[in-house]
Protein backbone atom coordinates (compact mmCIF):
# COMPACT_ATOMS: atom_id res chain seq x y z
CA UNK A 1 0.00 0.00 0.00
CA UNK A 2 1.20 3.53 -0.82
CA UNK A 3 1.80 5.68 2.24
CA UNK A 4 2.36 9.35 3.07
CA UNK A 5 3.84 10.43 6.38
CA UNK A 6 3.01 13.96 7.57
CA UNK A 7 4.29 16.15 10.41
CA UNK A 8 1.75 18.80 11.45
CA UNK A 9 3.62 21.43 13.44
CA UNK A 10 2.02 23.60 16.16
CA UNK A 11 -1.52 22.43 15.40
CA UNK A 12 -2.56 23.59 18.89
CA UNK A 13 -1.44 27.17 18.21
CA UNK A 14 -1.51 27.82 14.45
CA UNK A 15 -5.06 27.14 13.25
CA UNK A 16 -6.54 30.39 11.96
CA UNK A 17 -9.72 30.05 9.91
CA UNK A 18 -9.69 26.26 10.02
CA UNK A 19 -6.16 25.78 8.69
CA UNK A 20 -5.97 22.34 10.35
CA UNK A 21 -8.70 21.34 7.92
CA UNK A 22 -6.03 21.20 5.22
CA UNK A 23 -4.73 18.01 6.81
CA UNK A 24 -8.25 16.59 6.95
CA UNK A 25 -8.54 17.21 3.22
CA UNK A 26 -5.22 15.51 2.47
CA UNK A 27 -6.17 12.56 4.70
CA UNK A 28 -9.61 12.22 3.08
CA UNK A 29 -8.31 12.35 -0.48
CA UNK A 30 -5.70 9.74 0.38
CA UNK A 31 -8.31 7.48 2.01
CA UNK A 32 -10.56 7.66 -1.07
CA UNK A 33 -7.65 6.28 -3.10
CA UNK A 34 -6.51 3.60 -0.68
CA UNK A 35 -3.38 5.57 0.27
CA UNK A 36 -2.32 5.35 3.89
CA UNK A 37 -1.90 8.78 5.46
CA UNK A 38 -0.10 8.92 8.80
CA UNK A 39 -0.18 12.30 10.57
CA UNK A 40 2.02 13.10 13.56
CA UNK A 41 1.89 16.34 15.56
CA UNK A 42 4.71 18.41 16.97
CA UNK A 43 4.47 21.41 19.30
CA UNK A 44 6.50 23.34 21.85
CA UNK A 45 8.35 21.04 24.25
CA UNK A 46 7.65 17.95 22.13
CA UNK A 47 10.52 15.56 21.57
CA UNK A 48 12.52 16.69 18.58
CA UNK A 49 11.49 14.53 15.61
CA UNK A 50 13.49 13.30 12.65
CA UNK A 51 12.09 15.81 10.17
CA UNK A 52 13.60 13.96 7.22
CA UNK A 53 11.47 10.93 8.05
CA UNK A 54 8.39 12.83 6.80
CA UNK A 55 7.12 13.32 3.28
CA UNK A 56 5.25 16.51 4.20
CA UNK A 57 5.76 19.14 6.89
CA UNK A 58 2.75 21.40 7.43
CA UNK A 59 2.59 24.68 9.37
CA UNK A 60 -0.64 26.69 9.55
CA UNK A 61 -1.35 30.34 10.27
CA UNK A 62 -1.36 32.31 13.50
CA UNK A 63 -1.49 35.88 14.78
CA UNK A 64 1.57 37.83 15.94
CA UNK A 65 1.22 36.55 19.52
CA UNK A 66 1.26 32.91 18.45
CA UNK A 67 4.21 33.50 16.14
CA UNK A 68 6.16 35.06 19.00
CA UNK A 69 5.35 32.08 21.23
CA UNK A 70 6.58 29.47 18.78
CA UNK A 71 9.51 31.36 17.24
CA UNK A 72 12.13 30.31 19.79
CA UNK A 73 11.11 26.67 19.52
CA UNK A 74 10.94 26.83 15.73
CA UNK A 75 14.50 28.15 15.53
CA UNK A 76 15.61 25.05 17.43
CA UNK A 77 14.08 23.00 14.61
CA UNK A 78 15.90 24.89 11.87
CA UNK A 79 18.64 22.39 11.10
CA UNK A 80 16.25 19.46 10.96
CA UNK A 81 13.70 21.27 8.78
CA UNK A 82 16.38 22.59 6.43
CA UNK A 83 17.88 19.12 6.02
CA UNK A 84 14.44 17.63 5.35
CA UNK A 85 13.66 20.34 2.77
CA UNK A 86 16.97 19.75 0.99
CA UNK A 87 16.29 16.00 1.03
CA UNK A 88 12.99 16.58 -0.76
CA UNK A 89 10.43 16.74 2.04
CA UNK A 90 7.48 18.88 0.94
CA UNK A 91 6.79 22.08 2.91
CA UNK A 92 3.19 23.35 2.93
CA UNK A 93 3.02 26.68 4.75
CA UNK A 94 0.07 28.97 5.51
CA UNK A 95 0.31 32.65 6.52
CA UNK A 96 2.40 32.66 9.74
CA UNK A 97 4.10 29.44 8.66
CA UNK A 98 4.88 31.12 5.34
CA UNK A 99 6.35 34.21 7.00
CA UNK A 100 8.53 32.32 9.48
CA UNK A 101 10.37 30.37 6.78
CA UNK A 102 11.76 33.64 5.43
CA UNK A 103 14.50 35.82 6.91
CA UNK A 104 12.32 37.50 9.52
CA UNK A 105 8.90 38.89 10.41
CA UNK A 106 8.79 42.44 11.84
CA UNK A 107 5.48 43.04 13.59
CA UNK A 108 3.46 46.28 13.84
CA UNK A 109 5.37 47.32 16.97
CA UNK A 110 8.71 46.89 15.25
CA UNK A 111 9.54 43.67 17.10
CA UNK A 112 11.56 41.43 14.80
CA UNK A 113 10.78 37.72 15.00
CA UNK A 114 13.59 35.68 13.44
CA UNK A 115 12.63 33.33 10.66
CA UNK A 116 14.44 30.16 9.68
CA UNK A 117 15.94 31.87 6.65
CA UNK A 118 15.27 28.94 4.35
CA UNK A 119 14.15 31.43 1.72
CA UNK A 120 15.23 34.99 0.91
CA UNK A 121 11.89 36.76 1.39
CA UNK A 122 11.03 38.76 4.52
CA UNK A 123 7.87 40.28 5.98
CA UNK A 124 7.21 43.67 7.56
CA UNK A 125 3.82 44.43 9.14
CA UNK A 126 2.05 47.73 8.59
CA UNK A 127 2.48 49.97 11.68
CA UNK A 128 -1.20 50.90 11.35
CA UNK A 129 -3.04 47.73 12.38
CA UNK A 130 -6.13 48.88 10.52
CA UNK A 131 -4.27 48.52 7.23
CA UNK A 132 -4.60 44.83 6.48
CA UNK A 133 -4.84 42.66 3.40
CA UNK A 134 -8.18 41.10 4.18
CA UNK A 135 -10.91 39.44 2.13
CA UNK A 136 -11.30 36.87 -0.60
CA UNK A 137 -8.41 36.32 -2.98
CA UNK A 138 -8.16 34.65 -6.38
CA UNK A 139 -4.87 33.76 -8.04
CA UNK A 140 -3.89 32.04 -11.29
CA UNK A 141 -1.18 29.43 -10.96
CA UNK A 142 0.41 26.60 -12.92
CA UNK A 143 -0.10 23.14 -11.43
CA UNK A 144 1.27 20.13 -13.30
CA UNK A 145 1.45 22.13 -16.50
CA UNK A 146 -2.14 23.38 -16.27
CA UNK A 147 -3.40 26.87 -15.53
CA UNK A 148 -5.66 26.80 -12.47
CA UNK A 149 -7.58 29.62 -10.79
CA UNK A 150 -7.29 29.17 -7.02
CA UNK A 151 -9.47 30.83 -4.39
CA UNK A 152 -9.02 31.47 -0.68
CA UNK A 153 -9.31 34.01 2.13
CA UNK A 154 -6.51 36.31 3.26
CA UNK A 155 -6.12 38.33 6.45
CA UNK A 156 -2.63 39.64 7.11
CA UNK A 157 -0.99 42.89 8.10
CA UNK A 158 2.40 41.59 7.02
CA UNK A 159 3.82 42.71 3.70
CA UNK A 160 6.08 40.04 2.22
CA UNK A 161 8.98 41.26 0.08
CA UNK A 162 11.66 39.54 -2.00
CA UNK A 163 9.62 36.64 -3.37
CA UNK A 164 11.25 35.53 -6.62
CA UNK A 165 9.06 32.48 -7.38
CA UNK A 166 5.46 33.31 -6.37
CA UNK A 167 2.67 30.77 -6.29
CA UNK A 168 0.53 32.71 -8.70
CA UNK A 169 -0.72 35.94 -10.28
CA UNK A 170 -3.35 37.85 -8.31
CA UNK A 171 -6.66 38.21 -10.14
CA UNK A 172 -8.60 39.53 -7.14
CA UNK A 173 -7.51 40.62 -3.67
CA UNK A 174 -4.10 41.64 -2.41
CA UNK A 175 -1.54 38.81 -2.31
CA UNK A 176 1.91 39.14 -0.79
CA UNK A 177 1.50 42.88 -0.23
CA UNK A 178 -1.27 45.45 -0.49
CA UNK A 179 -2.52 45.33 -4.07
CA UNK A 180 0.35 43.03 -5.04
CA UNK A 181 0.46 41.42 -8.47
CA UNK A 182 1.54 38.05 -7.02
CA UNK A 183 0.74 35.79 -4.09
CA UNK A 184 2.62 33.14 -2.16
CA UNK A 185 5.87 31.32 -2.76
CA UNK A 186 6.38 28.20 -4.87
CA UNK A 187 9.09 25.63 -5.51
CA UNK A 188 8.90 22.01 -6.59
CA UNK A 189 8.57 20.89 -2.96
CA UNK A 190 7.29 24.12 -1.35
CA UNK A 191 3.90 25.82 -1.42
CA UNK A 192 3.59 28.84 0.86
CA UNK A 193 0.49 31.05 0.76
CA UNK A 194 -1.63 33.52 2.70
CA UNK A 195 -4.80 31.64 1.68
CA UNK A 196 -6.88 30.35 4.57
CA UNK A 197 -10.26 28.76 4.29
CA UNK A 198 -8.89 26.05 4.60
CA UNK A 199 -7.15 26.50 1.26
CA UNK A 200 -7.32 22.87 0.12
CA UNK A 201 -11.09 22.54 0.58
CA UNK A 202 -11.65 24.87 -2.36
CA UNK A 203 -8.67 23.79 -4.45
CA UNK A 204 -8.37 20.02 -4.99
CA UNK A 205 -5.66 20.51 -7.62
CA UNK A 206 -3.24 21.75 -4.96
CA UNK A 207 -4.11 18.82 -2.69
CA UNK A 208 -3.40 16.35 -5.45
CA UNK A 209 -0.17 18.07 -6.44
CA UNK A 210 1.10 17.61 -2.89
CA UNK A 211 -0.10 14.00 -2.62
CA UNK A 212 1.36 13.09 -6.01
CA UNK A 213 4.70 14.68 -5.15
CA UNK A 214 4.94 12.73 -1.89
CA UNK A 215 4.07 9.43 -3.56
CA UNK A 216 6.54 9.99 -6.39
CA UNK A 217 9.21 10.85 -3.86
CA UNK A 218 8.65 7.54 -2.10
CA UNK A 219 8.35 5.32 -5.13
CA UNK A 220 10.97 6.92 -7.32
CA UNK A 221 8.63 6.46 -10.28
CA UNK A 222 5.81 8.55 -11.73
CA UNK A 223 2.55 7.85 -9.87
CA UNK A 224 -0.80 8.73 -11.38
CA UNK A 225 -3.57 9.41 -8.90
CA UNK A 226 -7.00 7.88 -9.31
CA UNK A 227 -9.36 10.69 -10.32
CA UNK A 228 -11.91 11.75 -7.72
CA UNK A 229 -15.24 13.45 -8.40
CA UNK A 230 -14.45 17.07 -7.60
CA UNK A 231 -17.49 18.51 -9.35
CA UNK A 232 -18.97 20.05 -6.21
CA UNK A 233 -15.70 21.62 -5.07
CA UNK A 234 -14.92 23.08 -8.47
CA UNK A 235 -18.47 24.32 -9.10
CA UNK A 236 -18.58 26.07 -5.72
CA UNK A 237 -15.21 27.66 -6.36
CA UNK A 238 -16.24 28.81 -9.81
CA UNK A 239 -19.38 30.48 -8.47
CA UNK A 240 -17.21 32.37 -5.99
CA UNK A 241 -14.61 33.32 -8.59
CA UNK A 242 -17.25 34.50 -11.09
CA UNK A 243 -18.89 36.66 -8.44
CA UNK A 244 -15.60 38.27 -7.42
CA UNK A 245 -14.19 38.88 -10.88
CA UNK A 246 -17.41 40.47 -12.12
CA UNK A 247 -17.23 43.17 -9.44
Amino acid sequence: MNKIKILHMYADMLDLYGDSGNMEIISYRCKMRGIECEIHKYSIDSEMPDFSAYDLIYIGGGADLEQQHISEDLVKCREGIETAYKNGTFLFLICGGYQLMGKYYRDADGVEIPGLGLFDYYTIAEPDRRKRCIGNVVIRTEICGKSVDVAGFENHGGQTHGVETPLGEVLYGHGNRTKSSHEGYFEKNVIATYMHGPCLAKNPEISDYIICYCLNRNSGTAVELTALDDTLEKDCRQVMIDRLLKN
